[in-house]
């Protein structure tokens, strides 16, 4: 197991698959999506997982992907309408969060900033979804 952080619960090493992410409220649903360079950022990426939203850990895996450089995108989906809520201003209104703690300028991050490579036979993947 990695170190842990407690501002934000404890990242996760699972022993199969590709585990992801953390929350830290209660309600509503965490939502991870795992894409390639050529899905990066458009409406449907090739893998995904979901769960109910825990306060602490919330360990999602996703099976059977293959070898490849991904980059992950994951979101605490509070009020369950399964897209990221934005304010009048366009700011974002629930925690997101991108693989390898991608920064978001004024936008989304690049795709080489968010990439990481999936080995066989397992990767982790810490994702820390921060609130204000």
């Amino acid at each position: 197991m990695m170190g842990q952080d407690p501002s934000y619960g404890l990242p996760v090493v699972d022993e199969k698959g590709v585990p992801f992410c953390v929350a830290i409220r209660y309600h509503g649903r965490v939502l991870v999506v795992l894409c390639t360079r050529a899905d990066f950022l458009r409406p449907h990426c090739g893998w995904n997982a979901s769960a109910s939203a825990v306060v602490g850990t919330v360990t999602l895996r996703i099976d059977s992907l293959p070898p490849g450089v991904y980059a992950a995108q994951a979101f605490h989906d509070e009020n369950g309408n399964g897209t990221p809520d934005r304010s009048f201003l366009g700011l974002l209104e629930e925690s997101m969060v991108f693989s390898r703690d991608a920064p978001m300028r004024m936008g989304p991050p690049r795709f080489v900033d968010a990439a990481f490579t999936v080995a066989e036979p397992v990767t982790a993947v810490d994702l820390r979804l921060r609130y204000r």
